[in-house]
């Protein structure tokens, strides 16, 4: 715990975690918000799972447009643009009652989603000296797991109460507060996109991007398939209120992952921490297919949530090690686009197999496709090379030096 105080002696550590609360909260909210909307107007899950994935698909799809913009401009002006477009498209879909037009306004509010997490990640840069960046990045995903965990809470709590129409709308209110924060934020106003290296070549081309967005595919798919089985099966079982739990645990358990996973020492590197983790992970999906909703899939989620979260610090540090420089919000923008398109894919898939088949079914499809993707990093580690190095006490030092706290 020493190392996370002093992560907070650092000037901005505690404003920009503070900040950009409030829009996690949001996007932990927007799932569940959409989908009880939908459920709960037209009496069809698989008609709620295909506007969550609808929204999804349009938030992936400008993702790496949007990531882009911000390494060329800043963060300033598109946060002060795409933050009350979403607010206001949230307040429109929670006032639509035809299906038709909830379709559309679920697609337009995806269209304008803020890169909120992709804008915070490449600001620790500059608060924190290089040797602390993975204590940062494990507490940045343990505040983006504890918005996790109280978005669907609120959201389910919210939609299962006398007051039904609120979760979209304290979504968008949500949105407003903490989009409007991190934008007036001083870290976030001054910080200057990277200038591309002369032999810069296209993310598109970018070897290993390539390898993460094909495993992308595959975790993208199953995580898309999950995120409707669940309140799907809990619904079918008729213990809706089932879902706040199941996710909850998860998301705990995500925070602790997380942070037990910025204590890992540094002489390990995160590419050979990530791949071990990926495995266990694979393993740890396997009872989520053997519960029914209960205390045990309760158990059996926080153990998921577990790996997950120690998975989330060591994949970020990958993705510092291998970026082209010129590129901390743009190659994490059209990673998502890959992997978010294909969530998107499975959420809809995920309503129709659960509600037609069965939910066991989706969720025995999210395991398979954590395997793929542990095959897939296994074959490919050679494209990951860059992130299987261990920085020198030298390196350190002079990383100290070069980012002392004056400079935020």
């Amino acid at each position: 715990m020493k190392r996370y105080m002093e992560l907070f002696r650092f000037p901005n550590a505690w404003g920009l975690l503070l900040a950009c609360f409030p829009a996690r909260v949001a996007y932990g909210m927007v799932g569940l918000s959409i989908f009880f909307k939908a459920e709960q107007a037209t009496g069809s899950i698989a008609f709620a799972g295909f506007a969550i994935g609808l929204n999804a698909a349009a938030g992936s799809l400008t993702a790496g447009i949007r990531g882009s913009i911000m390494d060329k401009y800043g963060q300033t002006w598109p946060l002060r643009i795409m933050v009350p477009a979403y607010a206001g498209m949230a307040f429109a879909l929670n006032a639509m009652e035809s299906k038709p037009l909830m379709l559309i306004f679920a697609f337009v509010m995806g269209l304008s989603a803020p890169p909120i997490n992709l804008s915070v990640r490449p600001l620790w840069k500059i608060i924190v000296p290089d040797n602390y960046l993975r204590t940062a990045y494990a507490m940045d995903t343990a505040v983006m797991s504890t918005a996790g965990v109280v978005g669907p809470v609120i959201a389910t709590s919210l939609a299962l109460s006398s007051r039904p129409s609120l979760p979209l709308n304290i979504c968008g209110g949500l949105m407003l507060l903490g989009g409007g924060a991190l934008a007036l934020t001083k870290v976030s106003r001054s910080w200057i996109p990277e200038k591309k290296s002369a032999d810069y070549q296209s993310l598109w081309r970018h070897k290993p991007l390539q390898l993460l967005m094909i495993e992308g595919c595959f975790l993208g798919f199953g995580w898309g398939v999950f995120d409707v089985a669940v309140p799907a099966f809990t619904t079918i079982e008729k213990v809706p209120y089932m879902t706040a739990w199941i996710f909850t645990a998860m998301g705990l358990a995500n925070i602790i992952g997380g942070l037990l996973a910025g204590l890992v020492s540094k002489r390990t590197s995160s590419l050979r921490a990530m791949r071990r983790t990926y495995g266990v992970w694979f393993f740890a999906s396997i009872p989520m297919v053997l519960t029914h909703p209960g205390w045990t899939m309760v158990i059996a989620a926080a153990l998921l949530g577990l790996l997950g979260g120690a998975i989330m610090v060591f994949y970020w540090e990958v993705m510092e090690a291998i970026r082209p420089q010129g590129s901390p919000t743009a190659m994490m923008g059209w990673l998502w686009t890959v992997e978010g398109t294909l969530m998107s894919i499975g959420s809809a898939f995920g309503g129709v197999i659960s509600e037609k088949l069965s939910p066991t079914i989706a969720l025995s499809i999210t395991t398979a496709c954590i395997g793929i993707g542990y095959i897939i990093l296994a074959l490919g580690k050679a494209r990951l090379i860059a992130a299987d190095r261990i920085p020198t006490d030298e390196e350190d030092l002079a990383a100290i030096k070069d980012n002392s706290p004056t400079t935020t």
